[in-house]
């Protein structure tokens, strides 16, 4: 129970200065793309925090959860392309992290439709700021290519540390849910 208490706490003072969408910065190549969700906060724990939801959740969420995520911020990224704007983005962005670590900690249940459904609709919100952020005449499929890649390897690290968390725990990934 402590370890849930000190997460929540650690998440819920993550200053909201450390979002990723400044408005600022390049935005037009393979790298870019790449490095953009390792460059806030709010992105890598948003995205390990999926790997750690999904184990949570077990049997089909392990890939249908991920995938969702990822499928759901290619369509934003779409959105964000064709000038979309969404209200209290990054408000949202930032407490993606919240509810998904918090639905990952504290939910006991949860079918994959409802899951991948709750992850899809913060995707949304990560794939317009993307979108938003491309500058004019840039190539935004290597830019996509980019944040895709990081966006799945933070899924996987999520889901590898909570596995080999669970693992040095001598409990099985059953037990861990209760």
């Amino acid at each position: 129970m402590r370890l849930k208490l000190a997460l929540g706490l650690t998440l819920a003072l993550v200053p909201s200065a450390a979002f990723a969408h400044t408005g600022a910065g390049d935005a037009h190549d393979l790298i870019h793309g790449f490095m953009h969700p390792m460059g806030g906060v709010d992105h890598l724990l948003a995205m390990v925090a999926v790997g750690v939801f999904a184990v949570a959740l077990g049997g089909r969420a392990l890939y249908a959860v991920p995938a969702a995520f990822v499928g759901m911020m290619v369509a934003g990224f779409l959105l964000g392309i064709a000038g979309v704007q969404l209200p209290f983005m990054e408000l949202v962005i930032g407490a993606s992290s919240l509810v998904i670590a918090g639905a990952a900690l504290f939910g006991r249940s949860m079918k994959v439709a409802a899951a991948s459904a709750l992850v899809g609709v913060f995707a949304v919100f990560h794939g317009v700021a993307h979108g938003a952020e491309l500058p004019l005449g840039a190539s935004g499929w290597e830019f996509a290519l980019g944040f895709v890649v990081a966006t799945a390897a933070l899924h996987l690290a999520g889901i590898g540390a909570t596995l080999a968390a669970i693992r040095l725990s001598g409990r099985s990934a059953t037990s861990a849910k209760r």
